[in-house]
Formats: C-alpha cells, structure tokens, sequence
C-alpha cells in the first residue's frame, strides 16, 4: 500500500523546512536500480530522524536538451509518483527543467535545496547537476563541506539477468517485446493505463470485443504484438490477451492497443483501466481475412488462459 507523501512542483513550495535526505534525478521507470538507491536512503534517513524525499525532473531533460518528440517515458509522471512513493519517500518535488533550470549554475540550485529543505544528505547514482553538467559528485561534495551537507553516490550494479538494470537497458527491451527481461529490471510487470475509449468495435463482430485505451501519448508502448495481460477495472482482475499495433488485417494506420478481457460482457467506455504486460504471445501479423484472424485470436485466447488460469 502506498504510503501518503508531500508533492510541490516548486522547492520553495515544502510545507516544512527540517533535516532532509534528498535523492535527484528522473527515475523514469523507478526500476530495480533506483528502487536499491532509494530504499537504502530511506533506511539511512529515518535512522538519522531526518525526512527522506526526491526531487525528480519533469519533463525529462533530455527531451528539452534534445527536442524529443513522442513516446519517451517508461511510466505516466503519476505512476512515477505512486512508485516512487511506495519506495518509503515522505517528500516528492516533480521539479520542471526547462531552459531556466538548464541554465541554473549547480550551486545556486543546490542553495535553494539547503534553504528551503534543510539539506544533510544529496543522493544519487551519477551526479550532473546545473549548468553544462558542472555539479559533478566531487563539485558537489566540496560545496557540502561549506553548506553543511554530504553526498552519497551509490554506485552498486543491480544487475538481472547477467546485466545491469538501467532506463535504456529496458527501453531497448520494451521495443523487441521481450516483456520477460522489462518486468525483471522493473521488478514488477510492466503496465499502460487509460480510458476506455470508442474503436471501430471490429472486434465485436468478429466476435473478440475489446477494450481501446486512450494511453498517453508520451508513453513507450511494447514492439506490435499480441500479449499475455491482466487487466484491472479498479478491484476488479480479469485476464486479457493485448494487441499492441496498427491492425494490418484491416489495414489500419495507426499504433493502438487494444485488450479482450476474458469472461467479460460490460460497457465500460469511459472508464479507467489498467494493463499489466505478463508475456509476448506473438509478434503482429497481417492475415489473409477475417476468418484467419478470428481463428488465430481464438488461439491466443486460449494461450492467455492457460498461462493464467
């Protein structure tokens, strides 16, 4: 369960200034390797009486510095927050970076941090705070001595599967499909949310209904392909086989994702629902006609509930 936590979009919006543990960075995905870093910060900072939080950037600074368009991010900025929560953090800054920020000098940045939080201890994996990334961990290190904090730099490798866990690492894995290594540097399955929204009900009249989200559109979806899922309509589970692609049976044009919830006969356009990825069944295809199709998605049916029955 998630444990209530503090959100400012400004540092100097925190309700209270008290001895703070403050972990920056994006933690996109708040993958295995983040979550190490932020469980061992927690764990030092509540030993210590002090506040643990983080201060996370948004949007992703390489998208500023880049120009990136499109889908980009491994979780939706309130999964990151629910995650990062979950994590044992009492204080959340979803800081904006920008062309101020990119321009800030480290040590003016880290002198708000000192003001308004009270900071004792500055975490992180790899440290490139400020301008031209001048906030190196050493630069860092000796403002603290003059400020009155320390830095921590948690350099351990959380590997899986014989390699480290890293934000690339499971983006280059979300575009080949392989669900299997996503959940395993994740350390949970991964999942796409949104609003059950009108699709051209093909579906239902080949006799597969299914669900079309309105998933975000700055998220990175898995390779097209069709997919083991459990899909949640708030408490409630079902299982679910998932396309993810443009539909090029019916000659579609554009990437949705649409799931068959098994054992399901409900309206729920308008509603939320959530997917969570459990496995590949198959890459997309395009088939000959609607009786192949129908016949090859009775198939996967049948795989989705034999892997989760």
């Amino acid at each position: 369960m998630t444990q209530s936590f503090e959100r400012v979009n400004d540092i100097a919006d925190v309700a209270e200034r008290r001895p703070t543990f403050l972990a920056v960075g994006v933690f996109d995905g708040v993958h295995r390797g983040h979550q190490h870093l932020l469980q061992r910060m927690v764990a030092e900072a509540r030993a210590g009486g002090a506040r643990p939080g983080v201060l996370t950037f948004f949007p992703h600074p390489k998208a500023v510095i880049q120009n990136l368009q499109g889908r980009i991010y491994l979780t939706t900025l309130e999964e990151r927050l629910r995650l990062l929560a979950a994590q044992g953090v009492e204080l959340v800054i979803v800081h904006p970076f920008n062309d101020e920020v990119r321009h800030t000098r480290a040590a003016d940045f880290v002198d708000r941090l000192v003001a308004y939080l009270d900071l004792r201890q500055l975490w992180g994996g790899s440290f490139s705070l400020g301008y031209r990334r001048e906030g190196t961990a050493e630069f860092l290190a000796e403002l603290g001595q003059v400020r009155g904090f320390t830095v921590r730099q948690i350099r351990d490798l959380v590997m899986w599967n014989g390699e480290r866990v890293s934000s690339s690492r499971v983006r280059r894995e979300l575009a080949e499909g392989d669900i299997a290594s996503v959940n395993g540097g994740l350390g949970r399955p991964f999942c796409v949310s949104g609003e059950v929204v009108m699709g051209d009900q093909r579906g239902r009249t080949i006799g597969f209904p299914t669900a079309n989200l309105a998933v975000w559109a700055e998220q990175l979806l898995p390779a097209n392909g069709v997919y083991v899922t459990q899909a949640w309509l708030g408490a409630e589970r079902f299982m679910a086989a998932t396309n993810v692609g443009v539909r090029p049976t019916v000659n579609g044009h554009h990437v949705s994702v649409e799931a068959h919830l098994l054992d399901f006969d409900r309206d729920i356009y308008g509603a939320p629902l959530r997917l969570e990825f459990l496995g590949r069944i198959r890459a997309e295809q395009k088939f000959p006609g609607l009786d192949a199709l129908r016949a090859q998605i009775r198939q996967d049916v049948d795989q989705v509930r034999a892997q989760l029955s």
